[in-house]
């Protein structure tokens, strides 16, 4: 059903569809245009609508009552396009490699009529009268009134091309619905859809002979279904994965807006890493949840309405309406991608305010909280502290691993006086200790505390661009009590050296018994 549009054509009224109408109007703009140049264009602008208003007449006198496209265009080719009747394609040939950019215009604007008016009223369907595989090129054809040999040797070409013509072919297959219905086949068309072409095609397609499919046809047929099966599996599964992610979200927000900002119940903003952002910029945050809700909404959406499309519940999408469902998710992803990176450097920087904001007392030494909260869980012993920027720090292992913490002091000028140690519970015996150190000068030792003192000096760090991790080892430590004690030190009073580092780090330690006491003789 087609909205008709009553028109005022040199003093006569005429019945006309939208289609045609708007067609005919183009065709007028276009002569005005064409002739507005000419002395005296108005008129012949004038005469050429009367012409049209005669054949309007004509037509309504064979019993046509509303005006449609074919006749428009039918009127347009009798009449003749406004470059034929105003001799401008002579004139172009003649002046030909004058001026480019007009040419090019032209071109371009010819192009676009061209395209208009042989689309004009369609849509585009998938071909079932006239089709090789999936009737995607003879529906392409039709579309364009164009012949569909033409097409489909453009897909061979392209898919010579490394297989890009099949690809482009398969997605098409899978986007265009096909002409099923009598008002589909219509709309493809461009025929209006009253009572009698829609008995005209029922017709048609009853006296139309069941064609033989081909055996090309037949595999593609079950290639496709194979396609499109196992994509509505791993779909399925995606929105499945996707609506638990959401959940999870949501759930995650609500928790973030109710519970305290430094509590560590699970989904608290600290524990999420996300009050950082909340404190520096809420509105990125804002920006960065309602972003990701889209990224996993708008996915479950257009799954859940594939599925329920196929089972014929819900009409399918149009190619429109998936163009900017599409457009919406790449904005969305484009969005939450850099939001999350700013996120995580507002966490960071909420870690660093953090450790750095609380002074407390360890030992009666005075650090912030993370150094205190790292000696006090490696129950390390503070022996002298003195002149220390910072007694751990947050960074990578030996190994490479991130986000480990290590035991680390530094002073920018050499100055720091550090021993710390640890006190084990062991049996008499023979043991080894080892761990991982680093020093950025000499003068700082690894030593272990048995039957009597041993001392392992630091390796210097030869690249201050490298990690400088080294193994350090410290072996026949005999021990005859019930204990042993080891640990790091830059005090000149317990190693005997001054020390010249302005930094040394020390992880990783390790004692493990390697025999039994000497006997006496």
């Amino acid at each position: 059903m087609k909205k008709n549009i009553t028109i005022n054509l040199c003093g006569r009224l005429f019945q006309i569809d939208e289609d045609a109408y708007e067609l005919l109007q183009q065709y007028i703009n276009s002569l005005r245009s064409a002739f507005g140049k000419q002395e005296g264009g108005d008129e012949i602008v004038d005469d050429i609508e009367a012409r049209i208003a005669e054949l309007f007449d004509e037509l309504r006198q064979q019993g046509i009552e509303a005006i449609t496209i074919e006749h428009v265009k039918e009127i347009i080719t009798r009449i003749g396009k406004p470059e034929e009747l105003t001799g401008e394609e002579e004139s172009k040939e003649e002046n030909k490699g004058n001026n480019w950019e007009e040419q090019a215009r032209s071109a371009g604007q010819k192009i676009y009529e061209n395209v208009r008016e042989r689309t004009a009223g369609k849509k585009l369907y998938r071909n079932p009268k006239d089709k090789m595989l999936a009737g995607v090129l003879s529906g392409i054809a039709v579309y364009t009134n164009t012949d569909p040999v033409i097409w489909r040797l453009l897909t061979v070409l392209f898919t010579l091309c490394y297989g890009v013509g099949l690809f482009i072919y398969i997605v098409l297959a899978l986007v265009i619905p096909e002409a099923k219905t009598p008002e589909q086949q219509l709309q493809m068309e461009g025929k209006d859809v009253t009572p009698q072409n829609l008995a005209d095609v029922v017709v048609e397609n009853e006296k139309q002979p069941v064609q033989r499919r081909s055996l090309i046809s037949l595999l593609f047929s079950f290639l496709i279904k194979i396609v499109i099966g196992f994509a509505v599996i791993i779909s399925m599964i995606i929105c499945f994965a996707l609506f638990i992610g959401f959940l999870f979200t949501l759930i995650a927000t609500v928790c973030g807006l109710v519970l305290p900002l430094n509590s560590t119940i699970p989904f608290s903003l600290s524990s999420m890493g996300l009050a950082g952002a909340w404190i520096h910029n809420p509105k990125i945050l804002g920006i960065f949840v309602v972003a990701f809700f889209m990224v996993l909404l708008i996915p479950i959406y257009a799954i859940t309405h594939m599925v329920l499309s196929l089972t014929h519940k819900i009409r399918p999408m149009g190619v429109a309406q998936r163009i900017i469902w599409i457009f919406l998710w790449v904005v969305a992803v484009c969005t939450a991608v850099p939001m999350g990176f700013t996120i995580a450097e507002y966490h960071n920087e909420y870690l660093y305010e953090y450790a750095e904001s609380d002074d407390t007392t360890y030992q009666g030494v005075k650090m912030n909280k993370s150094d205190a909260d790292f000696l006090r869980r490696g129950n390390w012993q503070v022996i002298k502290a003195e002149k220390c920027d910072h007694y751990s720090y947050f960074g990578m292992d030996c190994l490479g691993s991130d986000n480990v913490r290590f035991l680390d002091v530094y002073n920018d000028n050499c100055e720091e006086v550090f021993q710390a140690e640890q006190k084990e519970k062991v049996e008499p015996g023979v043991y080894q200790l080892t761990c991982y150190a680093r020093a950025e000068g000499p003068g700082t030792f690894v030593y272990a505390l048995g039957d009597e003192k041993l001392l392992q000096p630091i390796p210097v760090n030869d690249n201050e661009f490298e990690m400088g991790w080294k193994p350090i080892t410290i072996d026949n430590i005999v021990v005859a009590s019930d204990s042993i004690s080891y640990g790091v030190s830059s005090d000149k009073t317990f190693t005997g050296e001054p020390c010249h580092a302005k930094w040394f780090s020390a992880m990783d330690f390790a004692l493990t018994r390697t025999g039994e006491l000497p006997k006496k003789k």
